[in-house]
């Protein structure tokens, strides 16, 4: 068993005993059994383990995407058990920023107005926000397709719109569930190095799903989850050493 952290007050994310049971049919699945975790503000967590394990669903109860059928979630100092589904839907839009495998971009949305999304579901008009719309595509080097849709780019540009979508909000959390998943090696990589940066030049604290040794090296810590429990916790230089054999 590794060693898990206990929950603390300036901590970003601190989950205690969380579970997460499914339906199916007569049936009742744990996804997830008696989870405890600790994520410190400005740390780079990965999460790995087999298909099945867990770790997607962990993600997106951190990001209020689902609710856990019992235990606690702390977010940035708030219980999201004590917010309400429209409270829970703010707080995501401007204090977490997702980037998933499948981009969930809007086919038709142009790039630039994939990434305004969330400041314009937040009221906010588009030439108001263009200048910050205009340095995140710059930052992810696609400055010259601001203005194509989804269908004319390729599958790392698509992925690079949404690294951009997920930061425009400036938010202190980014969660990251396989985003190198559906790329080839070197497109992947340029993808980690975005995630990184943003961590390491912008303080954002993230947690990266992956079931690659070599994506979860780009974080701080690497934690294993098996069977709705979190059994390990893997220093980078071993995840190195993995991502090699």
């Amino acid at each position: 068993m590794g060693t898990i952290r206990m929950i603390g007050a300036p901590s970003m994310i601190g989950l205690r005993k969380v579970s997460k049971e499914y339906r199916q049919g007569r049936d009742c699945v744990r996804a997830l059994a008696g989870v405890d975790l600790t994520v410190e503000a400005g740390e780079f967590v990965s999460m790995v383990g087999p298909s099945g394990s867990g770790k997607s669903t962990l993600l997106h109860l951190i990001g209020g995407l689902d609710r856990p059928s019992a235990g606690e979630i702390w977010v940035q100092g708030r219980a999201l058990a004590r917010m309400s589904d429209d409270e829970i839907t703010v707080f995501r839009r401007r204090h977490v920023g997702f980037v998933f495998q499948s981009f969930n971009l809007l086919p038709a949305l142009s790039a630039a107005e994939n990434i305004a999304l969330p400041l314009l579901l937040d009221g906010k008009r588009m030439r108001d926000v263009r200048p910050r719309v205009e340095r995140l595509l710059d930052l992810v080097g696609l400055a010259r397709r601001a203005e194509h849709r989804p269908d004319e780019l390729s599958g790392g540009e698509m992925q690079r719109v949404a690294i951009a979508r997920a930061l425009v909000t400036e938010p202190l959390l980014l969660l990251a569930d396989e985003p190198t998943g559906n790329l080839d090696r070197a497109t992947g990589d340029t993808i980690l190095d975005l995630i990184r940066h943003a961590n390491r030049s912008q303080g954002q604290t993230v947690v990266l799903v992956t079931h690659d040794p070599h994506a979860a090296a780009y974080g701080d810590r690497t934690i294993t989850v098996r069977d709705g429990r979190i059994s390990a916790e893997v220093p980078p230089d071993v995840a190195t050493g993995l991502s090699a054999s």
